[in-house]
């Protein structure tokens, strides 16, 4: 084991079923963007996988409340000032070693949980009028609500397409930049953090 960053020390931070569902809500996600955009006219796996996303943001939602602390959205979920405080020393070229989530980052996952929730509802209640790719609650919230649902799900796909955008440039800005690689504790669960 490599000697790590100078007054850090290396913790546990992600536990594993958080990085399963990482990984796993990011093949899920991409797998389904791809098959809303160029898939067949028959949209059965995008439901099906799509099912399979619900079931990732409620396990996240629980886990949110009942995980490791890292996890539990009471540890990184910060107020304004904690995030124009990190937003100060943001650009310099140092290692931030936070302990999760520093306070941007965890902003970016509640955006990404959030429009990911938006995908999911509006992907429910959408009605195409193609007779095939019916959301299965359609039926329950009304014609006009379930036409517009469709716009609205294809606007969340955009939305969702940003935040990875920003999602993998800040990867990037943090290992060029700062050098710190975020990617390797999401495999191994391990991390070099300041403090606590």
């Amino acid at each position: 084991m490599s000697a790590g960053p100078e007054h850090a020390r290396r913790v546990r931070v992600w536990d594993p079923a958080l990085r399963m569902f990482h990984w796993s809500l990011a093949a899920l996600v991409i797998a389904n963007i791809l098959l809303g955009k160029f898939g067949p006219n028959v949209m059965t796996l995008h439901f099906w996988l799509g099912y399979a996303i619900i079931a990732l943001l409620v396990f996240r939602l629980v886990w949110g409340f009942i995980g490791p602390e890292p996890a539990r959205f009471g540890s990184f979920l910060r107020g304004p000032s904690a995030i124009a405080d990190y937003g100060t020393h943001l650009f310099r070229r140092q290692p931030s070693h936070s302990h999760g989530h520093n306070p941007i980052g965890a902003i970016s996952a509640l955006a990404m949980l959030i429009a990911l929730g938006w995908q999911a509802v509006t992907g429910l209640m959408s009605d195409p009028e193609d007779f095939v790719n019916i959301g299965p609650l359609a039926d329950n919230v009304g014609s006009a609500t379930a036409k517009a649902a469709v716009g609205w799900h294809h606007a969340g796909a955009n939305l969702v397409l940003i935040l990875i955008g920003l999602h993998l440039a800040a990867i990037l800005f943090y290992r060029v930049w700062k050098n710190e690689d975020l990617i390797r504790p999401m495999i191994t669960g391990w991390k070099w953090v300041r403090g606590r």
